[in-house]
């Protein structure tokens, strides 16, 4: 029997009609994509493009492919709140973000209102946690963990030294700031300067002159990496001598690129590097290879969305209260070494460790 080309189309284009395409699985991420803290965003999106490649590639989540989805929240709260609706409306079942505590806080109750899983990969703020969400997690740290480290440390290294302790007013900035003046207060140390700096500046040269008048000896900075090279790149420019120590958002080559020189011996908290970590160095190697430093939070942003899928593995569904259930009762090997989380979103294993800004890169102490 012989069939015609024209049968044989006909016949090719009903049953490409009939029989649906997979559903894509949407999974959004959120922070800033532009603006002053779009170095953040990149990282965010790296790693968040090669964990849904990385598990589309091995069949997908409960055998369905994932496709991403970028909000760019551009480091502003009333546009975190946005992309929070947009990510909503879209559908999407997981969103991994925001980056600052700021646009975290903003867009949260958006999407538990949904019912959709938010796991932020760095906003350190304690209040986040404390809310109460379901859908709420972390796969960083907290800042009064950075705090009592920085108040230990500054008691110990600096004893009867001036102490200043300056912040952005951010969440976070402010968050940390205000929690490592407490500690030290805690303890009987009174610090010689306390007061907020305005963010995005180029000349801060009247904070500098207080902090030359108050004699400051060391210097806390609750901040972002931008401000605070600039502010230590312009005291050493002005002869004004003090050691600088700050919070994790110092783990980051911008800082450098700002400071050069002038921040040689400048010290921070941040999480033990998971680059260093045995579970993380095929998928190092394989950044490298491509050109591009998982620094920062990009293997923080690639775990969140291993623990998801895990969760969602377990689970049998995509549904949100089995899958937050099953993100509270589980311990996840992820590119971080395990993680597990207790009632209220927070890692239950967790360590923070000393850096030290040598030559072009942070050194653990």
């Amino acid at each position: 029997m012989i069939i015609s080309y024209a049968r044989i189309y006909l016949l090719f284009f009903l049953l490409t009609c009939l029989v649906p395409a997979r559903a894509e699985i949407l999974v959004g991420f959120a922070g800033p994509m532009t603006g002053p803290r779009a170095w953040s965003g990149q990282q965010f999106e790296r790693g968040a493009e090669q964990a849904v490649a990385d598990l589309n590639a091995a069949g997908g989540v409960l055998g369905e492919p994932l496709k991403l989805v970028v909000g760019d929240d551009a480091s502003d709260p009333q546009q975190a709140k946005a992309v929070a609706n947009k990510l909503v409306s879209d559908g999407v079942l997981l969103v991994v973000g925001h980056r600052a505590s700021d646009m975290t806080r903003a867009a949260a109750p958006i999407y538990a209102d949904a019912g959709i899983i938010q796991i932020t990969p760095s906003s350190t703020n304690p209040e986040l946690t404390e809310r109460g969400f379901d859908n709420f997690f972390r796969v960083c740290g907290r800042d009064d963990i950075q705090a009592l480290l920085a108040s230990e440390y500054l008691q110990r290294a600096w004893e009867g030294k001036a102490i200043g302790i300056i912040h952005d007013n951010s969440t976070y900035g402010q968050g940390l700031a205000r929690l490592t003046r407490d500690k030290l207060n805690e303890a009987g140390v009174s610090e010689v300067l306390f007061k907020a700096f305005e963010p995005g500046k180029l000349d801060y040269g009247d904070l500098l002159d207080e902090i030359r008048r108050r004699q400051v000896e060391v210097l806390y900075i609750g901040g972002y990496s931008a401000e605070s090279a600039l502010i230590v790149r312009q005291a050493r420019d002005a002869q004004i001598d003090f050691q600088l120590v700050s919070g994790d958002a110092l783990h980051n080559s911008d800082f450098w690129l700002v400071a050069g020189d002038a921040g040689i011996g400048s010290v921070f908290t941040f999480d033990i590097d998971p680059r260093t970590r045995p579970e993380a160095r095929s998928l190092v190697e394989r950044f490298r290879a491509d050109g591009y430093e998982p620094e920062g939070y990009t293997l923080h942003t690639y775990a969140a969305i291993q623990v998801w899928a895990a969760a969602v593995e377990k689970a049998g569904k995509f549904d949100r209260e089995a899958v937050a259930g099953v993100m509270r009762q589980t311990e996840f090997d992820t590119v971080l070494g395990k993680i597990s989380f207790d009632h209220k979103g927070d890692l239950v294993q967790h360590a923070y460790a000393w850096y030290r800004w040598q030559q072009g890169k942070p050194v653990r102490q």
